[in-house]
């Protein structure tokens, strides 16, 4: 068989494989999280009808180059966060950029101090350099944030401290209130200012102890997502001092952010500003009951090296790790789903080394339903359709 007759082959087996775990996902009887953003047009629609009518007066007329209802969210956003101002932008990665290339102008250094796993450094083909002029520094390693320590210890200087809270690729790890606070005292000692990576902000504050407000308040300026946690179409903002802000609009023109109308992905974030933000902290504190039952189900199936990461979840996601090729555990998955309309692990599977892989899980409405007793029985389940490894 020739190269290119395997390659068509291996895509068709991959595109069947995740046509099954589509279906798997839509037919599931119980599943911890449901995705949301995977369901029809029909059914994404009909929603921003029903609910749209509760955040916003749909009779309204729609935004022309983010006018009324993106400036009602943009001003909701500000609010919530305790800033001057916020402007939206149609993605993340764009916010970020635009932020961080302004506070670049404005320091005269274009270095961002960032960690390894940081978002830009993992997902953006180094966006950061090739796009803004940017240039990363890396401080800290491993499954923590950087530390005051290491901030201090930076042997170059360096414009802006970037931290991402939570560290999604860390296993959506958090800092404490107390080394969060010494991280960005330690980045001002150095005259730099400090951006938050939010794309996850919302759900932290069951972990910090403290209101949204007072979180973002640390930095100079924070970007936060619409479509992680909250169920957006998609969509971000950046917030901070309204001259930064300002700043960042003329930018997002520049980088073609100004859209003629967003009022659909608007009035998603509005809906899910109301909706599931006030719920995050309730599904924080159930993802930790599934943790738990998480690791009281593998060691009584007696599987070597299972991991829950963290092991008390910061935020209602987080990893885990079986001692298994990723093709395995994620095929054990699938034929539970479609077997039982279970759906224990609803995410890929990743490979954490040789013979190793881990999975990202996450709690939301419909993992309210789940008792620890319901995940300790999902897990065996799921183990007896591993392969045995004695």
């Amino acid at each position: 068989m020739t190269d290119v007759a395997e390659q068509d082959d291996r895509r068709s087996a991959e595109e069947r494989t995740r046509e099954r775990h589509r279906a798997a996902q839509r037919q599931a009887r119980r599943i911890l999280a449901r995705a949301t953003p995977r369901g029809s047009i029909r059914e994404r629609l009909a929603l921003l009808q029903e609910a749209g009518a509760e955040v916003y007066d749909l009779d309204e007329p729609g935004d022309v180059y983010g006018d009324r209802i993106v400036a009602t969210l943009e001003e909701r956003v500000a609010a919530l966060l305790g800033t001057e101002a916020a402007a939206f932008f149609p993605t993340g990665t764009m916010a970020q950029q635009v932020a961080l290339r302004c506070w670049a102008a404005r320091t005269g250094n274009p270095a961002v101090a960032l960690h390894p796993l940081a978002h830009p450094e993992v997902h953006e083909r180094q966006a950061f350099s090739q796009v803004s002029g940017l240039r990363p520094v890396r401080v800290g390693g491993g499954r923590r944030l950087p530390t005051a320590a290491g901030i201090r210890d930076l042997e170059e200087p360096f414009g802006a401290l970037m931290l991402e809270l939570p560290l999604r690729d860390a296993g959506f790890v958090l800092p404490t209130w107390e080394e969060l606070t010494e991280a960005v005292e330690a980045a001002r000692e150095r005259d730099a200012v400090v951006h938050f990576d939010g794309a996850r902000l919302w759900e932290c504050t069951e972990h910090f102890g403290r209101p949204l407000a007072e979180i973002a308040g640390l930095a100079d300026s924070v970007y936060v997502s619409f479509y992680k946690s909250v169920g957006g179409l998609g969509g971000a903002a950046l917030a901070g001092p309204r001259t930064l802000v300002e700043e960042a609009k003329t930018w997002r023109h520049r980088y073609g952010g100004m859209i003629f109308q967003q009022f659909p992905t608007v009035l998603s974030a509005l809906i899910g500003l109301d909706r599931e933000v006030p719920r995050l902290p309730e599904y924080v504190r159930h993802a930790r009951v599934v943790a738990a039952a998480l690791r009281e189900g593998f060691a009584a199936a007696g599987v070597p090296w299972a991991r829950v990461h963290p092991e008390e979840p910061h935020t209602h996601q987080f990893q885990v790790w079986l001692p298994y090729e990723p093709e395995t555990a994620a095929e054990a998955a699938l034929r539970q789903a479609e077997e039982t309309s279970v759906m224990l692990f609803a995410n890929a599977w990743n490979a954490g080394g040789p013979d190793l892989a881990f999975t990202e899980v996450g709690v939301q409405a419909a993992g309210l339903e789940w008792t620890a007793d319901d995940v300790r029985a999902a897990v065996r389940d799921f183990v007896d359709r591993l392969p045995d490894r004695a």
